[in-house]
């Protein structure tokens, strides 16, 4: 089951918001941009690019294929296949990725618009969950890899329903032995995560986000230090 209490109904209007973020970004892209480095270490703007329309295609399939009725692997080859792809892909051109991006998100986003109020619970490959699961982690991917890009948004620019979803996600990396309190002074709530040697902190909640997820936070957290985080979800 899905881990937010985000309704499909906000859910769809928060990737149509995405969506049209990301796409905005397209028709200015440059042949240095697309060459120059992400904020993942090894990856250019190029493989985050590839990325996104790969995982994007995936995740809408998933959608395609629910309301059907019938079941499909996220990556056809799983994934190595998901790799390979990246690695071929991050060598076009800005011209190439402007068209391709465009093209994938006009298939996702009519993939999730197409769904229907009664199709959100039913199931798919995706973490042998259901179709919202597979919404909020296209949501996931398309805001933070978005934000990867450095190519104008930024972490500061998450919405507090995207922080909310991606915090609940994200807790379970806080690892075991660690009580971690995560004090906001941007008036949002005190999260506390765990249980064991307390850590005191102080960052946003734009921060928490972008460090629970692997990202530098914009400003650095004030207090202890902060733990080595475990794995993804």
């Amino acid at each position: 089951m899905a881990v937010t209490q985000t309704t499909p109904a906000a859910l769809q209007s928060a990737l149509t918001a995405g969506q049209d973020r990301l796409r905005a970004l397209l028709p200015a892209l440059t042949e240095e941009e697309v060459r120059g480095p992400s904020t993942l270490p090894g990856w250019t703007r190029g493989h985050v690019l590839s990325h996104i329309e790969g995982v994007g295609l995936a995740l809408a399939r998933q959608a395609r294929y629910a309301r059907r009725g019938r079941l499909i692997d996220v990556y056809d080859g799983g994934r190595p296949a998901r790799d390979a792809a990246i690695e071929a892909g991050h060598r076009r051109s800005a011209l190439q990725f402007t068209s391709a991006l465009a093209a994938a998100l006009d298939e996702v986003e009519a993939s999730w618009a197409a769904v229907e109020p009664g199709d959100w619970e039913r199931p798919v490959r995706y973490r042998d969950g259901v179709l919202l699961d597979a919404g909020l982690a296209w949501w996931r991917e398309l805001e933070i890899h978005t934000v990867d890009l450095e190519l104008g948004p930024s972490g500061a620019d998450w919405s507090p329903e995207f922080c909310a979803h991606a915090v609940e996600f994200l807790a379970a990396r806080v690892p075991e032995g660690v009580r971690l309190t995560w004090s906001t002074p941007d008036g949002a709530p005190d999260h506390t995560f765990g249980s064991g040697a307390p850590v005191a902190v102080t960052g946003t909640l734009t921060d928490l986000v972008a460090w629970l997820a692997g990202r530098h936070p914009r400003n650095p957290p004030a207090g202890d230090p902060l733990p080595r985080l475990g794995p993804w979800p």
